[in-house]
């Protein structure tokens, strides 16, 4: 840094000299800088000749007091004169643009350090999603501070991004289902499908059942099993959309409309009518389904209770303000230390959960 302000000042002094005397200074302006070459090529009689800083400094700054026709008694060829004058200058610009000024506070040791944490042991999370998972453990931090944050020790995750839905009515979000299938290949080869169900409004998410044959007193029979813990839990809702596929028979909207629940076919080749379902499925394959190895039915079936268990009760949502849909632990009023926060394991580690420690 002294390099730079020291080579600025000489620049300046031989510019006013310059401005004094004009022809005659030109002339010993050109001796000193034959002499000082003469004092390079001295040093190193052989091979290649190196520049020193403080060369590159000297002949930079006694270019600057010359014209650009008498350069042609240096050795080196003007854009490599430019180039130096170039680094030379930028020393100075570099150590004003490292002095922070006032701003905001810069974050404390122990929420770095968490933020880090939560960087490396969840690579695949963006800084959004670790934005949500540090409100619910009530600290509160915007997505281009945790950015910076992670982007200053190597782990910039990369952005994310996911579909919208605007073709609906969000009026009436309270009042609608969306049911949907996906496959899952075993690790026999063997594909199941599997039946869901997501509350467009609360985005809480309910497995229907798993099966390797969707016959239709299957999906008829899971249908009733889900109007009768509907009417249990006293919800009612008033449209169902689905897709054309052939797996939905006629007495599985049959069940839905003797329970008041009108079932609404979405356009045929038009997935983005369906947006929230299609979304769920995109979800449980990133973060679980795609990082397994399903044995069988019943192993998917439990894989799939764990995670949406998950899913319904921890996980941060973009559409619910980064909420959990149907939230079991409440957030700390006070910022907790990191001693506090205790990690907590799903499916064997695949997912980590934080929450306030007992």
């Amino acid at each position: 840094m002294p390099l730079g302000l020291c080579y600025l000042v000489m620049c300046r002094i031989f510019g006013l000299l310059r401005s004094c005397r004009r022809t005659p200074l030109e002339k010993d302006i050109e001796l000193m800088v034959l002499r000082h070459e003469v004092r390079v090529l001295k040093r190193q009689l052989h091979g290649r000749v190196r520049y020193r800083t403080t060369d590159r400094a000297i002949l930079a700054a006694l270019s600057r007091s010359l014209p650009r026709w008498r350069w042609r008694c240096f050795l080196v060829t003007p854009d490599t004169l430019l180039r130096w004058h170039r680094e030379l200058s930028r020393r100075k610009w570099k150590r004003w643009r490292t002095q922070r000024g006032p701003g905001r506070p810069p974050l404390g040791d122990e929420i770095v350090e968490l933020i880090v944490r939560l960087g490396r042991e969840n690579r695949r999370w963006g800084c959004v999603r670790i934005q949500g998972e540090l409100r619910g453990l009530g600290i509160r931090l915007s997505a281009s501070s945790i950015r910076r944050v992670l982007r200053h020790h190597g782990l910039g995750p990369a952005p994310r991004s996911g579909p919208t839905w605007k073709d609906f009515l969000a009026a009436q979000a309270s009042g609608i289902l969306a049911t949907d299938f996906f496959v899952v290949d075993t690790i026999k080869f063997t594909q199941l499908y599997v039946l869901f169900v997501i509350e467009i409004q609360s985005r809480i998410v309910h497995i229907l059942g798993v099966t390797d044959h969707p016959t239709g007193s299957f999906v008829t029979q899971v249908a009733r099993n889900l109007a009768g813990d509907l009417a249990e839990r006293r919800r009612s809702f008033r449209f169902l959309i689905r897709d054309r596929d052939a797996k939905f028979t006629a007495s599985f909207d049959e069940v839905f409309s003797s329970e008041g629940i009108k079932v609404i076919k979405t356009p045929v080749r038009s997935p983005r009518a369906n947006a929230i379902a299609e979304r769920w499925v995109r979800t449980v394959r990133e973060e679980c389904l795609d990082w397994t190895l399903v044995l069988g039915r019943r192993h998917l079936d439990a894989v799939l209770r764990d995670y949406v268990q998950h899913y319904n009760e921890h996980r941060p949502h973009r559409g619910l303000r980064l909420e959990a849909p149907s939230p079991v632990a409440t957030i700390s009023p006070t910022p907790l230390s990191l001693s506090d926060i205790a990690r907590h394991d799903v499916l064997g580690g695949l997912i980590h959960e934080y929450r306030a420690a007992a």
